[in-house]
């Protein structure tokens, strides 16, 4: 597999170039170096004539960083770790990064994180309008989630915009009306709200298993912000199709903790093979090969021709 970085400032511009020059992109979930560098090199050949497709980008997750250190997801990882981490990816890859933002944190605090995060490279953030213990979005109302002040949050954004010192970087306001069920005028009118802050783009977020709602935002939206930067993360609507997705408007398509899951399901998997069979053998169909191990890192990298 091919390890390659870049600068900071090449790297945290790209996800503009992209967005511009192409009608839809595709962003897969990283939460450390080798996934990373797995979703870098992720390629599939659809013929001469269709080309080749491969993900645009990386989306580090609060989600899949907490689970990964053994922590629930209520933001208790404080920003520094998970740039940290976003580092060591950053040296083994050359793709944008969007990072998941949580809320924000406190209005006074949001624009520290920002400027952080431009200094490490990435190339947008985007942050939810809930407020109190952040709790993840796809336990919908089975657990308190509260929606956040218009007027908060929106200063929240204002914040953060005069904060950036790259022109480049991008804020996103992540919208949670449709999962509290506060219905989709409430999404509409926050839309708007968060866009005359100053918000580069829009990503809304549904848990249901039909992606109509998501739909129907998307036609409203656009006629009203027909150039705005739309985001979907189809986690639970995955029956749906990045063409239809597309169609409906979407500049960005988040597939948001996936890399992990396999992962965990892998290893699982692995874990009981060998205490079921005593050996490894029987889990070695369940692995890559030791050989292909060998041939990643910076010392294969540096002896490349």
């Amino acid at each position: 597999m091919h390890i390659d970085s870049v600068t900071n400032d090449i790297r945290r511009a790209r996800l503009g170039e992209l967005v511009a020059t192409r009608q839809c992109i595709r962003i897969i979930e990283a939460h450390n170096p080798i996934s990373a560098i797995i979703a870098e090199n992720a390629s599939v050949s659809l013929g001469s004539s269709l080309g080749v497709e491969e993900f645009d980008g990386l989306w580090s997750s609060s989600l899949t960083d907490s689970t990964l250190h053994g922590l629930p997801d209520i933001e208790v990882l404080d920003p520094q770790t998970r740039l940290a981490n976003i580092r060591d990816i950053f040296a083994v890859t050359t793709k944008p990064l969007i990072m998941d933002g949580d809320t924000g944190g406190k209005v006074e605090h949001f624009e520290f994180f920002v400027r952080n995060m431009e200094l490490a490279g990435v190339s947008a953030v985007i942050i939810e309008d809930k407020t109190g213990l952040k709790r993840n979005s796809l336990l919908g109302t089975t657990v308190k989630q509260v929606s956040t002040d218009v007027g908060e949050f929106t200063a929240k954004i204002r914040r953060g915009k005069a904060a950036q010192r790259t022109p480049e970087f991008m804020i996103i306001a992540r919208i949670e009306s449709l999962i509290l069920d506060l219905g989709m005028a409430d999404a509409l009118t926050r839309a708007d709200a968060y866009v005359a802050a100053g918000a580069d783009g829009i990503m809304i977020h549904s848990r249901k298993s039909n992606p109509g709602e998501v739909l129907e935002f998307a036609r409203e939206f656009r006629r009203i912000h027909p150039s705005v930067v739309l985001i979907s993360a189809p986690t639970t609507y995955n029956s749906i199709h990045a063409k239809e997705l597309q169609s409906a408007g979407f500049n960005v398509i988040i597939y948001a903790n996936h890399m992990l899951r396999a992962a965990v399901k892998a290893m699982q998997d692995v874990s009981m093979d060998i205490l079921r069979h005593g050996r490894t053998a029987e889990a070695e169909r369940r692995c890559v090969g030791l050989e292909h191990i060998l041939h990643i890192g910076p010392a294969s990298a540096s002896t490349r021709n």
